[in-house]
């Protein structure tokens, strides 16, 4: 018995193209890693995740909360906040989950969150340093006049922990993870002009930003020395998040229809992007490991600026100053 199909031109496309997305969402999970999966408790634990409204810092608030912390979700945006509040406590069971007004381009904002959440919190177990901006307009600057991705990503985050440095070595062994990004790699702080005052790129900026995450974590591991407090950089990978909103190429309809469709399996979303960042907050093997560089969950070399004593503890001095965490 012989039988003939035949197939519609209509149906076979639509079978030639279920099968191509369904074999790229194999190939992006794949390649983008599954979600933290070690089964390690946080029952008791309190933690602070900056931007934890959207993407990575949100993924990684919803998995510390999975796990039983307290979670203080800092962020600029309250509304969006309150949404992602009310998804992770609905989802976990977790009704300790909070948010909190703390804008990283405002120095008093951060000085009155640390403030309150000194007072109203005898431990801190977690801080994740995750909100950032990048490739933001030319003339961009923080309330404080800091060049906005230097002010962000790094002068903010420097503030914020040394507010909170005496609760996390209270409450020690303690974590703090730096969000930096393999940008770093590209990097220069560049001391004649490290507020890009007299020349501005928003790559170049953004680069520089992420390299000051990394000296930041060194110099701070090398001065938390026997406090049981540990530091360390990771890069979460090319994840799809808002932190693109100002490239506007990728933005634009043709990259949408020409381009996207042909990276999106290569580009990690949020909760894969969480992966790392989750493991230097909670994985017990690295427990003690401090002033270290992961990407894909595994420890990796940094750029050579990167490892620059000298520049770290300059750029350590200026934060200070800037900061006023000095005067």
């Amino acid at each position: 018995m012989v039988f003939n199909l035949k197939i519609s031109k209509p149906v076979f496309y639509a079978s030639a193209i279920a099968t191509a997305f369904g074999g790229a969402c194999l190939l992006k999970d794949w390649l983008g890693g599954k979600k933290y999966s070690k089964d390690v408790s946080l029952e008791g634990k309190v933690a602070i995740v900056t931007g934890s409204n959207t993407g990575i810092g949100k993924e990684t608030a919803w998995e510390l909360a999975r796990r039983g912390a307290k979670i203080y979700l800092a962020c600029r945006d309250l509304r969006t906040c309150e949404e992602a509040r009310e998804e992770i406590v609905v989802d976990t069971k977790n009704k300790y989950v909070y948010c909190r007004s703390c804008d990283l381009a405002s120095l008093q904002s951060i000085r009155e969150f640390a403030d309150s959440f000194n007072k109203e919190e005898k431990n801190l177990h977690i801080l994740i340093n995750n909100a950032g901006v990048m490739r933001t307009p030319k003339g961009s600057k923080t309330r404080d006049g800091f060049e906005m991705q230097l002010g962000v990503n790094h002068m903010g985050h420097f503030l914020l922990t040394n507010l909170l440095l005496e609760k996390l070595k209270a409450s020690a062994p303690s974590r703090i993870v730096n969000v930096s990004s393999i940008a770093h790699f590209k990097g220069k702080i560049n001391k004649e002009d490290l507020n890009s005052d007299k020349d501005y790129d928003p790559g170049t900026a953004y680069n520089q930003s992420k390299l000051a995450n990394v000296l930041f974590t060194k110099e701070l591991a090398n001065r938390l020395a026997g406090t049981k407090v540990t530091v360390n950089a990771v890069h979460p990978g090319i994840v799809d998040t808002q932190i693109i909103r100002h490239m506007g190429f990728f933005n634009s309809w043709f990259a949408t229809i020409l381009i996207k469709p042909f990276v999106w399996p290569f580009i990690k979303g949020p909760w894969q992007g969480a992966r790392t960042v989750v493991y230097a907050a909670i994985d017990p093997d690295i427990e003690g490991i401090t002033g270290k560089y992961f990407s894909d969950s595994k420890e990796v070399e940094v750029a050579p600026a990167a490892q620059d004593e000298s520049t770290a503890k300059w750029l350590w001095a200026v934060s200070e100053k800037w900061t006023r965490l000095v005067v």
